[in-house]
């Protein structure tokens, strides 16, 4: 049995905060239970694969059926209880680790050193930073944030792109030649933009902003330029044939 893995896509990845304070914050990536569920069933088939719990739910056997040997192959992990909904938790984590064991998501484990900081641009004058202290005096924030694109070389994550749920980018690792890729992708879009406006007086920038719920185009993410840029082209097309 030779099997290889995909790597993640950025819908796959999550992020989860890890530490924070008055004035920084890092994040950790991870994958969800279901991502695990949904790459086995497409590399080897919903019915080759197999999982069960021993200890209690602490440790999970993931069993894949070997064709040519005609038996199933095991990989184990331990894992460990969340806070909320302990046994639960204690089952999804010791899968995924032992998914990880597999090699299903292992490049997560080369992600860079998350740290970011409150940009002068979030706190408006007389409010407060968006991370906050609660009660108990443990600083905590209700900015969420997701993966916007990630790239690999090889087995390692080379590429990473961190947005908040305002659009922000947050966090960005790009080698040189993604970085060149991403500003042509930039240029083109603003360039288009500029012909929509200049052949048709009913092209409205802000509007067209609007439709991706977004004000500018520093904000739109990774698939949304790429929208963003078929679009425009598409209705340049249909104004210059008229």
């Amino acid at each position: 049995m030779n099997l290889e893995f995909r790597k993640l896509r950025e819908d796959e990845v999550d992020c989860r905060v890890a530490q924070i304070s008055s004035n920084y914050c890092t994040l950790l990536l991870f994958k969800d239970a279901r991502v695990d569920m949904n790459i086995l069933d497409e590399t080897v088939g919903a019915m080759n694969w197999q999982k069960r719990y021993v200890r209690d739910n602490a440790n999970c056997i993931v069993g894949i059926w070997d064709e040519d040997k005609k038996q199933w192959v095991e990989k184990e992990d331990t894992g460990t209880e969340s806070f909320s909904e302990a046994e639960k938790g204690l089952a999804s984590d010791s899968f995924k680790r032992a998914c990880f064991n597999w090699g299903i998501g292992r490049e997560l484990y080369t992600a860079p050193n998350i740290m970011f900081f409150p940009h002068k641009d979030m706190i408006s004058k007389g409010q407060e930073s968006e991370f906050y202290a609660n009660p108990n005096g443990k600083f905590t924030t209700k900015t969420r944030f997701y993966v916007d694109y990630i790239d690999y070389d090889g087995n390692n994550i080379s590429d990473l792109v961190i947005r908040d749920h305002k659009g922000n980018i947050r966090f960005e690792q790009l080698t040189p030649g993604t970085q060149s890729s991403f500003n042509k992708q930039f240029t083109e879009l603003r360039k288009l933009i500029e012909q929509n406006e200049d052949k048709d007086e009913s092209f409205d920038r802000e509007e067209f902003y609007k439709y991706f719920n977004v004000s500018s185009d520093n904000q739109l993410n990774f698939k949304q330029r790429k929208e963003a840029v078929d679009l425009l082209k598409k209705r340049l097309g249909k104004v210059e044939s008229k």
